[in-house]
């Protein structure tokens, strides 16, 4: 009798580990991050080296606490891309501090005490943006203007960056008091309370063809990173459409009605977090759900919670506080979304 040579059991090819899938993210995140500092400065760099040293020093504490080994946790990245997607919802001149309390709930609250990677309900750096919101909304009021904006103001280099997040001190002529109200949704927020018409606000300089200056491109690039995990099925595509798909969908009809009163649907796509939030934060597979269809309706929950809070809301970007709400309801729509085994009944 002829034999075969086998390799030994498992057969099927490995999955990729969670390094690789988090490393893919990383890299993916790196265009968006590009733009993200040619448009409002190296601020958002210092932000994320921040943010990245506290996640991994809470991340070694909590491993030392909970008696786990610390190399394998440390190096599979999942504390850094925490830090990362935490880091890029900051002002790029936020306190210090910010990222250290940020980084607190997100990785010892969020992440270790729900029993670490792959057990959180909720997801971690949206949590420590909710926490630091909530608890310091002033901050995230002073946003730089874009690049270019005013010729009068330039950027803040690396060094002018690290003292005024270090210390409060901004480099001359930049004071406080000229950075509230500095993103597109924060204008749009406040002016329409003053009762201009859309036509009027968006005849400001800040804003560009479809979303804010420098917002909309940051916003490209943040897709284009995305596109290149859906190439490298890394992330689902249920998620990204329903979420963009569904912003477009419902924004539409109002805009149509009235578009001196509701926003063309694309200035709702490429102003604030949304896209970063399609394509990185609505994707991820622990805290999301699991199931095709549960995945397009979590996506369509995500991009309704954000309208609503847009518009009704306390906050002028509701993407963080959205995700969070649908982590709730994901675990349900898992339940209730999932395909039917061949040969089982149809539930009652």
């Amino acid at each position: 009798m002829k034999t075969f040579d086998t390799a030994p059991a498992p057969h099927l090819p490995a999955r990729r580990s969670v390094r690789e899938v988090m490393g893919l993210v990383l890299l993916a995140l790196v265009p968006g991050t590009a733009a993200h500092a040619w448009f409002f400065g190296p601020g958002v760099l210092v932000q994320m080296l921040l943010a990245v040293g506290f996640a991994l020093a809470f991340e070694a504490a909590m491993l030392k606490l909970r008696a786990r080994p610390l190399r394998p946790f440390l190096s599979d990245l999942s504390a850094p891309l925490t830090a990362v997607l935490f880091a890029l919802s900051l002002p790029p001149l936020a306190p210090w501090w910010v990222a250290a309390i940020g980084m607190f709930a997100a990785i010892v609250f969020a992440k270790h005490l729900y029993g670490g990677l792959g057990h959180n309900l909720f997801n971690p750096a949206m949590v420590g943006v909710a926490v630091v919101v909530l608890c310091f909304p002033r901050a995230f009021t002073q946003w730089l203007p874009p690049a270019g904006l005013d010729p009068a103001l330039v950027v803040p280099g690396l060094m002018d960056s690290v003292r005024a997040i270090l210390t409060g001190e901004l480099p001359a002529p930049w004071r406080w008091d000229m950075l509230a109200q500095a993103t597109p949704l924060d204008t749009v927020r406040t002016l329409a309370k003053e009762g201009a018409t859309l036509a009027e606000i968006r005849g400001a300089p800040l804003f560009g063809d479809f979303g804010g200056r420098g917002w909309e491109w940051v916003a490209n690039f943040y897709a284009l990173g995305g596109l290149f995990l859906l190439w490298k099925r890394v992330i689902p595509w249920q998620v990204p459409v329903a979420t963009l798909g569904t912003v477009v969908l419902v924004a539409l009809p109002f805009w149509l009605y009235d578009p001196d009163l509701h926003p063309f649907p694309l200035q709702h796509v490429f102003s604030g977090a949304l896209v970063l939030a399609a394509f990185f934060i609505a994707t991820d597979p622990v805290s999301g759900c699991t199931t095709p269809r549960g995945r397009l309706l979590f996506g369509a929950g995500v991009a309704v919670l954000t309208l609503v809070i847009r518009r009704w809301g306390a906050f002028p970007d509701g993407v963080a506080f959205a995700v969070l709400l649908m982590n709730c309801a994901a675990p349900w729509l898992d339940r209730h979304s999932r395909p039917r085994i061949f040969g089982e009944g149809k539930a009652p």
